[in-house]
């Protein structure tokens, strides 16, 4: 790691607020059908962030309808309670897969690096398979916004390898005055 990189972490804040949000109709159905709640990928987020010393201040599950992903984001980068927003679910290449399109143009800025080396950290996992793999980071209002696969491995694999260890950078470098 640079020198550069080491000093901005370092002043970075340590102990974050996260919404987590999963978007998906079936599980949205599931919950409202049966007043249960079979959430592993949003159950594994808060498990990874906590473990982190991280705060959830936020938890969603919602279908994959783009009004309201960008009606519960909204919400998110107005609250004082979120610093990062973790969408997961809704990112695939089917038709009813609407995160990343109602989410894209609320971005202030894109990070593209995020979807590059994720997808290349999911190729070493999954092969080829990772090229069907769309992802999305950015930043508004002085927040991180990350949108994720549903899959518990990719949700892991996105928490472990990219957004815990840059979490506190990113806001750092996302509330800086111009």
């Amino acid at each position: 790691m640079s020198k550069t990189a080491e000093e901005h972490k370092a002043e970075a804040p340590e102990r974050l607020k996260f919404a987590v949000i999963i978007c998906s109709t079936s599980r949205y159905r599931e919950f409202f059908e049966s007043r249960r709640l079979n959430d592993p990928t949003g159950d594994l987020i808060v498990k990874m962030l906590k473990e982190d010393d991280h705060a959830v201040t936020m938890r969603r599950i919602i279908p994959d309808d783009k009004m309201q992903i960008q009606r519960v984001l909204m919400r998110a980068l107005k609250s004082r309670r979120v610093d990062i927003i973790i969408f997961s679910g809704g990112t695939g290449i089917s038709p009813r897969d609407v995160t990343i399109e109602a989410v894209q143009p609320l971005l202030e800025k894109e990070m593209p690096g995020f979807g590059e080396v994720f997808r290349a950290l999911s190729y070493e996992e999954v092969g080829s398979a990772a090229i069907l793999t769309r992802t999305l980071a950015g930043v508004a209002r002085g927040k991180a916004i990350f949108c994720l696969p549903g899959s518990p491995q990719a949700a892991s694999l996105a928490l472990e390898k990219l957004i815990l260890p840059e979490a506190g950078h990113i806001i750092k470098h996302a509330r800086e005055k111009s």
